[in-house]
């Protein structure tokens, strides 16, 4: 057993501290036997709203995460989930195999990020073009095009709602997140792909994807199905999204 709550396992999620949904996110899919324990990256200055804003942003990020993964190994978890997509993103492929290698060097744990979830689920599910939205700045969505890119995927749009601030991110309402598919959705686009942790999506997604008849793929149900299923875990979850239920 790993502990009382989380017996099958226990996904240690690095957030930065602005974020209030990856968690909800998870623990509302309501995996039976799993468990997760946050650790928070101090965010001092939250501000966003523009390509410079967004650089001191990441900053913050890499200035903290150190602490936070510190924190989160005193619970002993199975497995690090990066709860924060930006900097998974970044320098494409290259930057985010290296990521990924830091954390495992630091942690001696698997890991799972919102870059490699993504691409993962992308060829889970047969979809090459698709389009993309965040709620970053130019300078972010550039870094998305980029590892999508690299990754063999054909990009059609990359669409940023350039939040003014990390906790705007969790305030953008259901009509105009439909408003922004609405706007990449085209006959040629396989499928609809969400980053960007801090954007509440994932029920919205699912009723989405119904009624586009495409997948609709967002980031936290990424994460969650990427972690679930590298340790070895099927467990299938109704209402957040095709990938969660049916792979």
């Amino acid at each position: 057993m790993t502990n009382a709550v989380g017996p099958r396992a226990v996904f240690g999620v690095i957030v930065p501290s602005t974020n209030t949904v990856v968690e909800h996110d998870y623990w509302s899919a309501r995996v039976p036997g799993i468990a997760y324990r946050a650790g928070s990256m101090y965010i001092p200055n939250p501000v966003m709203g523009d390509d410079e804003d967004f650089q001191a942003l990441l900053g913050q990020i890499r200035a903290s995460i150190d602490t936070a993964v510190r924190d989160v190994l005193t619970a002993e978890p199975d497995r690090m989930v990066m709860g924060m997509s930006a900097e998974t993103f970044w320098g494409g492929v290259a930057g985010n195999a290296a990521f990924e290698q830091r954390l495992r060097e630091r942690t001696g744990l698997p890991v799972t990020t919102g870059a490699s979830s993504c691409r993962a689920a992308l060829h889970e599910l047969g979809c090459r073009r698709i389009a993309v939205f965040s709620p970053y700045q130019p300078i972010a969505d550039r870094e998305v095009g980029r590892f999508f890119t690299e990754a063999g995927f054909d990009v059609a749009a990359v669409t940023g709602l350039r939040c003014p601030t990390a906790m705007d991110i969790a305030k953008v309402p259901d009509d105009r997140l439909r408003e922004v598919v609405a706007s990449l959705d085209a006959p040629d686009v396989d499928a609809i792909v969400q980053v960007g942790t801090n954007l509440s999506f994932v029920a919205l997604a699912d009723r989405l994807e119904q009624e586009l008849g495409k997948p609709v793929l967002a980031i936290n149900a990424a994460t969650l199905w990427h972690a679930l299923r590298e340790h070895g875990l099927a467990d299938r979850v109704d209402g957040a999204g095709r990938l969660l239920r049916e792979h």
